[in-house]
């Protein structure tokens, strides 16, 4: 799959349902080595923190995700796959 087509495709958590963000507005982490991707990171949307400009984001694994759709992207946070929250 080309990254291209990824573009547009909006990350979905089977678990609750819950809207985590668009491909387009995120960053990938590729492994150097064998060019897998690793992760997706996701600004978190709102917030207060956002707003003293300290902006946090959602680290997903690339094993979390379980099925890529023609306009979605669903992925499975529950069986200890819970995203990372970080400051980049």
């Amino acid at each position: 799959m080309k990254l291209s087509e990824l573009q547009g495709k909006e990350i979905i958590n089977m678990h609750d349902g819950g809207r985590l963000g668009i491909i387009g507005e995120t960053e990938l982490i590729l492994n150097t080595l064998t060019g897998d991707l690793e992760s997706i990171i996701i600004p978190n949307q709102g917030g207060l923190l956002s707003v003293f400009g300290e902006e946090k984001y959602l680290i997903i694994p690339w094993q979390a995700v379980k099925k890529v759709g023609s306009e979605v992207i669903i992925v499975d946070l529950e069986d200890g796959l819970q995203p990372q929250r970080a400051s980049i």
